[in-house]
């Protein structure tokens, strides 16, 4: 993926960078209900972790960051059905199952100490209640657009690290990170297979600046995050969940620092699937 050929006016790129900055906020999540067969979420989006877990880190703000999906919020904004999840993932990860959604070992957390001393078993809990909340709320949120549309779909958009061994050290290589990694296997996929070719195709002919993405199913990631495993078991015949992986080169992943002008690249890429998606549905009826 290369960077958008037109340069950004300051003014605009200065508006932007505040728009990206997330408010301060207690919430767990927000949750946005409109009339469309279309779910988009960024649950790895949030950095908010309650004071008393965050006495007892080990990790940095900076490490923590690196392993956020940040600006994943701001990708889906375009989208009249939405979740964001405000908490940091190393407070409860509620795209892992309940079991392992707070990371207590380093094997967990890819080899990263998070905790300084371990958490006692009420901190754990309370975290995990996170987990369940959340999953009771997405039954029914999903449940409503069920009842309104039949089928529906899923985007579970993510983002994901490709210069792991440093920001000076050579990327992974293209041939194993895609621009935009495809998730399917907890998915039917002859059953969905209309619906996630249409997507794959509305996102490669989407006139991207600086050329064409590179769009393929279950290379870096496969999709078998909790969610999508969720949907696909509590609405089988109903919802298509697809993990949506975009790698990182929206931002400097060692730093933070997010290169707005590829941002609305990706967020208009996203929205401009939305047509494909619902005409898939309506022709899977």
């Amino acid at each position: 993926m290369n960077a958008p050929a037109e340069a950004m006016d300051m003014n605009l790129a200065s508006e932007l960078l505040a728009d990206l900055t997330p408010p301060a906020t207690s919430a767990w999540w927000t949750q946005h209900r409109g009339d469309t067969p279309v779910v988009a979420t960024a649950i790895h989006d949030g950095h908010a972790t309650r004071a008393a877990v965050r006495r007892m880190f080990a990790i940095s703000e900076e490490e923590r960051l690196r392993e956020e999906d940040p600006f994943t919020e701001f990708l889906i904004r375009d989208f009249g059905n939405r979740i964001i999840v405000h908490r940091s993932r190393f407070e409860v990860d509620v795209n892992r199952p309940r079991g392992g959604a707070v990371y207590l070992r380093p094997e967990q957390a890819w080899g990263l100490q998070v905790w300084a001393e371990e958490p006692p078993q009420a901190v754990v809990d309370a975290s995990l209640s996170v987990h369940d909340e959340y999953y009771e709320m997405l039954a029914s949120f999903l449940a409503g657009i069920e009842r309104c549309h039949g089928r529906f779909v899923v985007l579970d958009v993510h983002s994901y690290n490709h210069r792991r061994a440093g920001p000076e050290a050579e990327p992974t290589l293209s041939t194993d990170a895609p621009d935009i990694n495809i998730g399917t296997i907890s998915m039917d996929r002859r059953k969905w297979a209309h619906v996630v070719n249409s997507f794959m195709a509305a996102l490669r002919s989407f006139d991207f600046p600086g050329g064409p993405l590179d769009v393929r199913e279950n290379i870096a990631f496969q999709g078998r995050g909790e969610q999508t495993r969720f949907i696909h078991e509590h609405f089988p015949d109903t919802g298509c969940a697809i993990a949506v992986e975009f790698k990182k080169v929206f931002m400097e992943e060692w730093t933070g620092e997010p290169r707005p002008e590829v941002l609305v690249a990706l967020r208009r890429l996203l929205a401009a699937t939305l047509p494909a998606l619902i005409d898939a549905l309506e022709r899977g009826r």
